[in-house]
């Protein structure tokens, strides 16, 4: 009986450690790659890992997500299959970087910018252009 018990307690532990499996970014690339990824394949707990976590970056990711949510069925099919096309990352300063990219389903271009806070690299979506 108590293998089995110890064997439902593994169980309950491996499946509440799902966010704790996201690798923390190693550089600011790393986390725009990682969160526009999340995004495009509709894995939005994954993009809020690699997201700063405050009220207005909480709200965008959420605006984001219900916009994804509302495509019909090819329309998020298209984003999960499409390519990330970076066209130009700058660094704004040694804990600040502006990447632009496009993906290949849209080609629209976005900008992300990337801080570094308590050691960690973050997308900061509330940034006024």
């Amino acid at each position: 009986m108590k293998p089995l018990i110890y064997l439902l307690l593994i169980g309950l532990f491996a499946c509440n450690t799902k966010e704790q499996s996201y690798l923390p970014a190693e550089d600011a690339l790393d986390a725009g790659r990682e969160f526009i990824q999340s995004c495009l394949e509709g894995d939005f707990s994954k993009a809020a890992f690699y997201a700063v976590a405050d009220e207005e970056n909480t709200k965008i990711l959420t605006q984001l997500e219900k916009a994804y949510r509302e495509k019909d069925k090819e329309g998020r099919q298209q984003f999960r299959t499409a390519s990330i096309n970076i066209s130009e990352v700058k660094d704004l300063s040694d804990s600040t970087t502006l990447i632009q990219y496009s993906n290949s389903f849209d080609k629209e271009i976005h900008s992300l910018q990337v801080v570094k806070r308590n050691n960690s690299w973050l997308v900061n979506m509330a940034v006024k252009e």
